[in-house]
Order: C-alpha cells, then sequence, then structure tokens
C-alpha cells in the first residue's frame, strides 16, 4: 500500500526508527500489522502511487 504521513506529523518506519515518512512524499510500504495500525491511528493516510513517466516508444533514425 501507498502511504503519506498526516499533515504535520513524522512517522517512523517499521524496523527503521530513524527514517521517516513525511507527508511530502508517497512511499509504498507492506500491509503489516505496523502500518495498519499507523492508518487506524490516523498517523498516515493513503496515498495514490506515483506515476511513472511514459518510456519513449519511437525509434531513431537508423
Amino acid at each position: 500500500m501507498w502511504v503519506k504521513a498526516n499533515a504535520g506529523l513524522k512517522v517512523p518506519m517499521e524496523g527503521k526508527p530513524n527514517d521517516y515518512i513525511t507527508e511530502d512524499v508517497a512511499i509504498e510500504v507492506p500491509d503489516s500489522a505496523y502500518y495498519l495500525r499507523r492508518l487506524a491511528d490516523g498517523d498516515v493516510v493513503l496515498a495514490d502511487a506515483p506515476v511513472a513517466p511514459k518510456a519513449s516508444t519511437s525509434k531513431g533514425s537508423e
């Protein structure tokens, strides 16, 4: 699932207490009890996955 921290919060990542989830960038996290609890508590909110730019499919001159 993709999440962001709720406004004004920095949420520690599971197993990495010095790395934080912020409200600026959505990150993908596992559906573990830790993140589901953070979601239920309102510390994080579900976010849309970032859209990757489309790769160019045009061929160059040969």
